[in-house]
């Protein structure tokens, strides 16, 4: 008996130290969470911080956006003021030779010349008819509706004495409505088609102020030029010879 308790006893001194070597191993992890936490954490506010910063930018960007916005409505507005302003004292040019027996004459037309243009115009009535009838348009402001009346005219009536005056009307139409371009075109063919029409100085010095908005001082000094030599006693070469004292081209 007592050599079984002997036996069991050491068996039990020996298997102690191995159940107490088998027991679970308990590690303090706090501080690796801890750490973990912080470098997560970190790694959130990052990214949160940079489109803080993307947004800072975003809204400065909309507030130069809406400077540069406003300063180009006011420059708008100047220019149309400066339009309706060049528009009227043309339209009112038009009505007074209107009152003298002529339409579409020019700053430089004398008496005689009114009254061959009138007569001209009383030759053809069906042309004469159209050229007022688009002519009204004009004076009512209302270019978009002049612009096909006098498109119209010029394509029905391509040799008649008033013909040149449409494709100035043409001009100052398509100025007045920002189509820079076709404004060109409409004065160039006045200078190159109809080189016998008393609006040709007109027509000169408003493609002079053209290229000048389109950014050719030089193609517009060359236009000046030429009309102040070609037409020095017109009222349009003392416009250009005023402009070109303003402007220092």
């Amino acid at each position: 008996m007592k050599h079984s308790l002997f036996r069991l006893c050491g068996a039990g001194a020996l298997v102690l130290p191995l159940s107490v070597w088998a027991a679970p191993i308990v590690e303090d992890l706090s501080a690796q969470q801890q750490s973990r936490s912080f470098y997560e954490q970190t790694e959130v506010r990052e990214p949160g911080g940079g489109s803080l910063m993307l947004l800072n930018q975003l809204e400065e960007n909309q507030r130069q956006i809406q400077q540069l916005r406003g300063q180009l409505e006011e420059l708008r507005h100047q220019l149309e003021q400066m339009r309706q302003l060049n528009q009227e004292r043309y339209i009112d040019l038009e009505e007074r030779l209107a009152a003298v027996g002529t339409v579409g004459g020019s700053p430089s037309v004398d008496p005689g010349a009114a009254q061959q243009v009138a007569a001209a115009g009383s030759g053809n009535g069906g042309a004469q008819a159209a050229y007022q009838e688009a002519f009204q348009q004009v004076q009512a402001r209302d270019f978009p509706s002049a612009i096909v009346a006098f498109e119209g005219f010029v394509s029905d009536y391509p040799d008649h004495d008033l013909t040149a005056n449409g494709y100035y009307w043409l001009g100052e139409l398509h100025s007045a409505e920002s189509d820079l371009d076709q404004a060109a075109a409409a004065f160039q063919t006045v200078i190159d088609d109809y080189a016998a029409s008393n609006k040709v100085p007109d027509a000169l010095y408003k493609l002079a102020l053209l290229r000048a908005r389109q950014g050719q001082p030089d193609a517009s000094r060359e236009l000046l030029d030429a009309l102040m030599e070609s037409y020095p006693d017109s009222n349009a070469a003392t416009l250009a010879s005023e402009f070109l004292n303003q402007s220092g081209l």
